[in-house]
């Protein structure tokens, strides 16, 4: 092999795969066929699971310091304010509340963490045959290289190469006509609120303003009557300074320097199965969303780190035969009824925003407006947009693909639950956090000599990439197998580990 795990794409599914990887001892080759790093933002606004995917991966940084908290939505008719959301910090251990951050940093920071583990993406590199055989890939490239590989992942956008070549099904809806989205600079006297999102409800579609890093903004209108599919930048950014005060009835507010446009259609595809043998997909090769939410980078994200440690058991013979089938199965079977959710509330979403038609409007601006100006709803849509709800407890690794649970009865939490960033100390008493020490490991969790017992049933099976913790507080309990995500694997003494590591590894 000329390596273990082909990466095809550079964005930030596939950098934080190639991260996960190198992280748990994993050759990766990363391409991508673009001539080099994006500089245009495009998604701008990562959840408070991102901020722990990127903490877990050593990759957040600084991060939270360069991004804006822009943590309100003020919905307008005219100059008459309808709604206010404001979101909170969803707490709960969270490595950083929501970020308002352009896609590009974003990215930005995972080539820096990538080159600090020893990998690089190759630029300028495109992908054009895949064959698989029994025990890997080769894989041609666009300058006649060849590579072979263990594994491939797509990590290669909507219009996938690697979907393509693997002959996976990518059904699914266009949700919307045209939106013009531009990024640039806003004058005006008086100049708009920084600490939050205004947006316009109005009778021709939608516009919103989203304040950037850099004094910039973000602008996006719903605009069913341009018509032109193939725009220059300068077009949409024309277009979008006619819209601006007509939507907004803001006669001095005024777009100046634009820094990108861009036009887009709402869709809303799912693909067929994650997996066609030894190649996989991940984010929007996977899955298309709306871009209300900000679910798209976020879910992708997440299938980047679910994917990465279950590849690195494999690749490294810890899962064996029968077993590593089972175990690569529960990639989708944990990350693909998480998009189906996520496409639902965005494709609700972006109906909302675009609604037309007079009832539409009225539900809208009149029922939806009063229900999420509601504490309780504003408390629950943060939570409901962090994602730090998901759970796999209802995935085969819940059963230890077993055909029954292995501990985790009674109590929080349960297998499969998302564990908080806990504040941990090592057996010499030096602190620590939990999140921090799942870069590339596992970790056992507990006070007594029985979770010293199961740490020694982990080590028996996982190696030397499992760490011993103890947490603050309370010393009962039983002892809990984190898994490098973040997610409860199981808890009991060392019979219970035993049990849950070999039904899931074999």
């Amino acid at each position: 092999m000329d390596t273990d795990v082909l990466v095809v794409g550079a964005g930030p599914v596939g950098l934080a795969l190639a991260c996960g990887l190198l992280q748990h001892g994993i050759s990766v080759h990363v391409i991508d066929k673009a001539a080099g790093p994006a500089t245009t933002s495009r998604a701008n606004f990562v959840h408070a699971r991102g901020s722990e995917v990127l903490d877990r991966l050593d990759a957040l940084g600084d991060l939270p310091q360069e991004s804006v908290r822009a943590m309100t939505i003020t919905t307008y008719a005219g100059d008459r304010p309808m709604m206010r959301i404001r979101f909170g910090d969803p707490g709960l251990g969270t490595a950083a509340p929501p970020m308002v951050i352009s896609q590009a940093r974003v990215e930005e920071r995972l080539r820096e963490r990538l080159a600090a583990l020893g990998g690089h993406p190759e630029w300028d590199n495109r992908l054009v045959e895949a064959r698989q055989d029994t025990t890997g890939i080769t894989a041609v490239l666009a300058d006649g290289a060849t590579v072979r590989a263990g594994w491939m992942v797509g990590c290669d956008g909507a219009g996938s190469t690697v979907r393509k070549l693997a002959d996976i099904g990518f059904p699914g809806v266009q949700v919307s006509e045209r939106f013009l989205l531009v990024d640039g600079h806003l004058d005006g006297d008086p100049p708009l609120d920084r600490s939050g999102t205004s947006g316009w409800a109005h009778r021709d579609g939608v516009l919103g303003a989203m304040p950037m890093p850099g004094d910039q903004w973000r602008l996006l209108a719903y605009d069913a009557a341009f018509t032109d599919d193939k725009p220059s930048e300068e077009q949409i950014a024309e277009r979008m300074r006619r819209l601006l005060p007509d939507r907004t009835g803001l006669t001095g507010l005024r777009l100046g320097e634009v820094t990108w446009a861009s036009l887009f259609r709402v869709h809303r595809r799912l693909a067929d199965s994650y997996r066609a043998g030894r190649i996989l997909l991940a984010g929007d090769a996977a899955h298309v969303h709306a871009p209300f939410g900000g679910q798209g980078m976020l879910t992708g994200l997440g299938d980047a780190e679910n994917l990465a440690w279950k590849l690195a058991l494999i690749v490294q013979g810890v899962a064996r035969g029968p077993a590593s089938e089972r175990l690569l199965d529960t990639y989708q079977a944990e990350r693909r009824p998480l998009a189906t959710a996520v496409l639902r509330g965005s494709t609700a979403a972006t109906k909302v925003n675009i609604a037309g038609g007079p009832l539409g409007r009225f539900l809208r601006d009149q029922v939806l407006m009063r229900i999420f100006s509601q504490a309780w709803i504003q408390r629950w849509t943060t939570y409901t947009t962090s994602q730090l709800w998901v759970s796999y407890r209802r995935g085969p690794l819940g059963k230890a693909l077993a055909g029954r649970v292995i501990g985790g009865r009674g109590g929080r939490p349960r297998l499969g639950d998302r564990v908080p960033d806990l504040a941990c100390a090592h057996g010499d008493g030096s602190r620590t956090r939990l999140h921090a020490e799942l870069r590339g490991a596992w970790a056992v969790l507990g006070h007594d000599t029985g979770a010293d017992a199961a740490f020694e049933a982990a080590r028996r099976r996982l190696g030397d990439r499992v760490v011993r913790l103890r947490t603050a507080g309370s010393v009962g309990g039983p002892a809990l197998l984190v898994r490098p995500d973040g997610h409860l694997a199981c808890k009991g003494g060392a019979a219970e580990f035993d049990r849950w590591l070999d039904g899931a590894l074999g």
